[in-house]
């Protein structure tokens, strides 16, 4: 009983086996919806050990990168299912190449599509994380999004030349070649490119920030280019200066400490034989009752040196911002004027002898 079993079953396959070498349509159709069977009980499945594992985490950025994937790791098992269907039918082996490379060209395409989504959820996910942080210059995050792009970009057209039996070797030897003809044509908007991302990297600015250059430059950063930085001096008047040289000059950057606020260090010089305690209470006094000075600190005053007319002090005060200390110079030097004038002190200046031989 039990080989008469065998028999029929062997005699089944048989038949079956030969029905499919008389119509390989069918056969082909019979892989297709077994193609797409397989793919969809794999994409199930990895979803759900996916989705379980992400359910973890406290961000929700995985939760989004998985949700992109899935397409592209669908069809990647649907096409590779397409492939070894097409390979059944008796077709010439120019006709399967073509429709591989088809099938690979269009499954390069949805993976570049997939990852341009997640690089860009990426970025915007580290741009807000960054903006609460403070723990990266957000402008830095066009460029690397610029760049993340063309590395995709080339990288897809790589696959897709290998995928259509192109060798990229010449291809990448011919733009080597044309690189260097471009980077020697163009080394200066070069030296600026490389200049803006490194002062980009390095941080000694930002958007904001008043600046001194060691070459009398003096305002707002306005804006800091690839190309170049712009600065708003004092007199509304914008200073576009390119990255390779203020990537080489001294920045004294009075915007750069943990604060807003600087400390202006004024100094004054009176007459030997002065009340040094009623100089100091002046000093301190002129610059209380100055608007401009900052209330958060209290004025300080140094008996620096004995000079060679003077007894030379310094007023050390605070002010709100940088833009200020023109404004606030010339109001205490007035008020200290006419406060020493007020109580007799002098202020002593050079004075010269000369006597005229008869």
């Amino acid at each position: 009983m039990e080989s008469l079993n065998l028999i029929f079953i062997k005699n089944y396959y048989n038949q079956f086996a030969s029905l499919f070498d008389k119509s390989p349509v069918i056969y082909f159709c019979i892989l297709i919806c077994l193609s797409f069977v397989a793919a969809k009980i794999i994409d199930i499945i990895f979803l759900r050990f996916l989705t379980k594992l992400v359910s973890k985490t406290k961000t929700n950025i995985d939760d989004k990168i998985i949700s992109v994937l899935h397409k592209p790791f669908y069809y990647s098992l649907l096409f590779v299912g397409f492939n070894l269907s097409i390979k059944s039918l008796l077709l010439s082996d120019k006709f399967i190449f073509i429709i591989s490379a088809l099938l690979k060209s269009y499954a390069i395409i949805i993976w570049s599509m997939a990852l341009f989504k997640i690089f860009l959820l990426l970025i915007n996910w580290y741009s807000s994380k960054s903006k609460d942080s403070k723990t990266v210059n957000l402008k830095l995050l066009p460029l690397f999004d610029n760049i993340g792009k063309i590395i995709i970009f080339l990288s897809a057209a790589y696959f897709m030349m290998i995928s259509w039996g192109v060798n990229p070797v010449g291809w990448l030897a011919s733009a080597g070649v044309l690189g260097i003809v471009l980077g020697l044509a163009a080394k200066d908007t070069l030296a600026n490119l490389f200049s803006g991302i490194f002062i980009m990297m390095d941080s000694p600015y930002k958007e904001g920030d008043y600046i001194n250059l060691d070459s009398g430059e003096r305002g707002y950063v306005v804006s800091i280019g690839i190309r170049s930085t712009r600065i708003m001096t004092r007199d509304d008047v914008e200073i576009t200066i390119p990255n390779t040289v203020i990537a080489n000059a001294k920045i004294i950057n009075e915007s750069g400490g943990p604060y807003e606020n600087e400390r202006i260090r004024l100094s004054v010089g009176v007459a030997y034989g002065s009340d040094i305690e009623k100089v100091r209470k002046i000093l301190i006094d002129v610059a209380k009752n100055c608007d401009l000075v900052s209330k958060s600190f209290e004025p300080r005053v140094r008996f620096r040196e004995f000079g060679d007319s003077s007894l030379n002090f310094q007023l050390l005060f605070w002010i709100e911002s940088p833009e200020a200390k023109g404004r606030t110079l010339d109001s205490l030097n007035t008020s200290i004027y006419n406060a020493f004038n007020e109580y007799n002190i002098e202020i002593p200046f050079p004075q010269r002898t000369i006597h005229l031989k008869k």
